[in-house]
């Protein structure tokens, strides 16, 4: 098994990319669905969300609004850091109950936009990062998520530097260019990741022990 750590900016276009190595043959584990699932209402999750927020980050039927506390937490890092405390754990472990259920031989991507910010990197085997330029991250926002300029920028200040995330890959997709480029490049990207698959894992050297 290849453990794969794949992450971006918002905006970078990092679904696309994740969405075209599942057509290659990859095993998704998506953190943002996981993240969704682990305080979805019932769960441990919301609760402990609500008891740190306050009701106020609910919708009329009990569920999480999501711009709301987004709201909350981007603009405010110690808040960001509570909302991070209560839902990572709980996705790490959903996580790896997910990867030990794929084939021995797979190639599994983690699809984790925060893999840089809480430096987990060392965890997989090759981290891909996908890269777009802040110009390309913001017109993104703006005119395909709907979000405000300010409110983009905010999400986009909130995360790491991009030459932060460009210093922990083994492998970055520039992502400024149409999705046909795109489209090739992940096919080579796949390439060099079920080479990676099936290289010889090299045996610890004995006299460095």
């Amino acid at each position: 098994m290849l453990k794969v750590g794949l992450t971006g900016g918002i905006g970078a276009g990092k679904s696309e990319v994740s969405r075209l190595l599942v057509e290659c043959g990859a095993v998704l584990i998506d953190a943002d669905r996981i993240a969704r699932e682990v305080v979805a209402p019932g769960t441990p999750g919301l609760a402990a969300v609500v008891d740190a927020f306050g009701t106020e980050v609910l919708t009329a039927d009990g569920g999480l609004d999501r711009p709301k506390l987004g709201s909350i937490v981007f603009a405010d890092a110690d808040k960001l850091a509570v909302l991070n405390s209560i839902v990572h754990p709980l996705v790490g472990a959903r996580s790896r109950e997910l990867e030990s259920a794929a084939a021995e031989d797979a190639v599994v991507v983690h699809d984790v936009p925060l893999l840089t910010e809480n430096g987990l990197a060392p965890l997989y085997d090759v981290v891909v990062v996908v890269d777009a330029s802040p110009e390309t991250q913001l017109d993104r926002l703006v005119r395909l998520r709907g979000m405000t300029e300010q409110d983009a920028r905010a999400r986009m200040a909130a995360q790491a530097t991009r030459e932060k995330r460009r210093e922990i890959a083994d492998i970055v997709v520039d992502n400024d260019v149409p999705l046909e480029e795109l489209r090739r490049r992940v096919r080579d990207v796949w390439d060099e990741l079920v080479r990676r698959a099936h290289a010889p894992r090299q045996a610890p050297d004995a006299s460095q022990e």
